[in-house]
């Protein structure tokens, strides 16, 4: 499964919908998401599961890239 995790790049940064970036990633579950982005000093704001039309969406995009941590 792929999800969609959106994030802010410093941990103590306040979200601000113009700093907030996404990635990629394949995991089985939520928590396996947490458990490989733990170590990185990120604010998670949202992990969204990608459903098949929402994935081919993405798939679109030219900054679509899946990471495999």
């Amino acid at each position: 499964m792929v999800y969609k995790v959106l994030y802010q790049e410093d941990s103590l940064e306040i979200p601000v919908r113009e700093h907030t970036k996404s990635l990629y990633i394949e995991a089985s579950s939520e928590r396996e998401v947490r458990q490989l982005l733990k170590e990185k000093n990120i604010n998670i704001e949202l992990i969204q599961l990608l459903d098949e039309a929402h994935l081919a969406y993405e798939q679109q995009s030219e900054f679509f890239r899946v990471v495999n941590d």
